[in-house]
Order: structure tokens, then sequence, then C-alpha cells
């Protein structure tokens, strides 16, 4: 019979910790890295190694990147296929969403208006290709941004960073709200309404697609409601009416 003591639930102290401690270093360092692995590999950390650096814990303010440290810098873009884990297997939608810049966009008069702008640009990735640099997309859009849009604007970035990324296919996508000012139907009065518009661009295969989506938000009745309503009043002769909904008619040309 197991008989429970109180001593059993007791934490270890400080000095039973440190003497744990020790032992585990003193275990560590004489072991081999396939014995620490298998005990656990945390336990690696507690020997750092001989000759381990003593890296500084201070920002380093005179520190200034050049082009000689640019160029020591290892390309996780372009590294060999050998790094690549897994089966190899083409990726149709790589890249980076939902960055927001001002654009500015032309009236009909003639004038231009800068809206908060939500960019989308992904590429193809390659069976051999380890990666993809998603900041490239971003500093690829970046130097046309201050263009005023046009679909001629989206291919130079498109072109800039499918040429960056070493890439097949491309896709951008720029959503926005764009604001008219319109007269009401009946009493003529104006006010502002916000129509959301995509614009995208898409590379496959060596051909280009421009396309224009709108969506454009309705009331409308729920013809199931509908259905219900008209039921009451033919067979019981009660009042009921229809609820609306909100309708979204989605326009791509």
């Amino acid at each position: 019979m197991n008989i429970h003591t109180p001593a059993i639930d007791r934490l270890p102290t400080r000095d039973e910790a440190e003497a744990a401690l020790a032992v585990l270093r003193q275990w560590a360092g004489k072991s081999s890295d396939e014995d620490i692995s298998r005990l656990d590999s945390a336990v690696g950390w507690l020997v750092p190694g001989q000759g381990y650096p003593a890296l500084s814990r201070i920002y380093p303010e005179s520190f200034k990147v050049d082009a000689a440290y640019k160029a020591s810098l290892p390309d996780l873009q372009n590294g060999p296929s050998s790094l690549i884990r897994g089966d190899r297997t083409r990726i149709q939608h790589v890249g980076i969403s939902n960055f927001r810049l001002p654009i500015r966009f032309a009236n009909r008069d003639g004038s231009a208006q800068v809206l908060e702008t939500s960019v989308t640009g992904t590429v193809s990735l390659e069976a051999e290709q380890k990666g993809i640099n998603m900041s490239r997309i971003m500093r690829s859009f970046y130097a046309h941004a201050e263009k005023e849009f046009s679909f001629g604007v989206i291919e130079a970035a498109l072109d800039d960073y499918k040429a960056d990324l070493g890439s097949f296919d491309a896709r951008i996508q720029m959503r926005l709200s764009f604001p008219l000012q319109l007269k009401s139907l009946r009493s003529g009065l104006s006010g502002w309404q916000y129509y959301d518009v995509a614009l995208e661009l898409v590379e496959a295969a060596g051909v280009r697609t421009r396309i224009v989506h709108l969506d454009y938000v309705y009331s409308s009745t729920c013809p199931c409601s509908l259905e219900l309503s008209e039921h009451a009043r033919a067979t019981r002769g009660q009042l009921a009416t229809p609820h609306s909904q909100r309708s979204v008619a989605r326009l791509s040309v």
C-alpha cells in the first residue's frame, strides 16, 4: 500500500533547484547532441558551448547599413532548392494583403482626390523556389504610389515585382470606397454615397486581364417574408408586412 505524505507536494527550494541545474549542466557538458536531444533539446541551452560569443544588449546607434553589409546578407528568397522541405508543389498565390496607402484618383471634372486604398499583391511560387521576399511587393508598389491611378500604373507595378521576384503569374487588387454626392430621387436633396470598388489586374500564363468590381448596396424585399405575409392575408385575413433586407449587387467588368 502507498502512503501519501505531505512532503510529496512540497516545492523544491532554490538551493535544490541550483543543485539540480548544476547536475544538468555537468551532464550536458559531457553528453553528445543526440543524447541531449533525446532527453530534452532545451537542456542544450544550459551549455552554450566553448567560445560562445558574448552578445551585446545595447542598441547599436552607430551601426550603418552599407552596400557591403547588404551584400553579405543571406538571400532567403533565392536559396538553393535543397533547402525546400516537404513536397515540391507549385503554389498559385503567395503574397501580402491589405497594406494600405493613399492613392490619387481622377474625378469626372478633371480634379483628383486622395483615397485610402487597400492593396493585395500576389505572385505564383514555382515548385523549385524556396519562397518570396514579401516586402518587395510593397516596395515595388510604393515606387508608383505617388502617381495618379490608371491601369497603366498597376501594370508598371506588376512588371516591377514580377522582375524582382522572378515569378510567372502575378496579381494586384486595389480596394477602395469611392464617394459620390448624389441627389435624392424625390426631394432633390443631395447626400454622399460610398461605393465599394475593387480594381484588379491578373496575369496568368502570359495573358493579362483587367477587371473592375463594383458593389452596389440597396434595400430589397425578403421573398420568404413576402410569401408568408401573403399567406397570412389570404388564409386568415391577417394584416402582415414583409421585411426589407440589405442586398449587394456586384458588377464585374
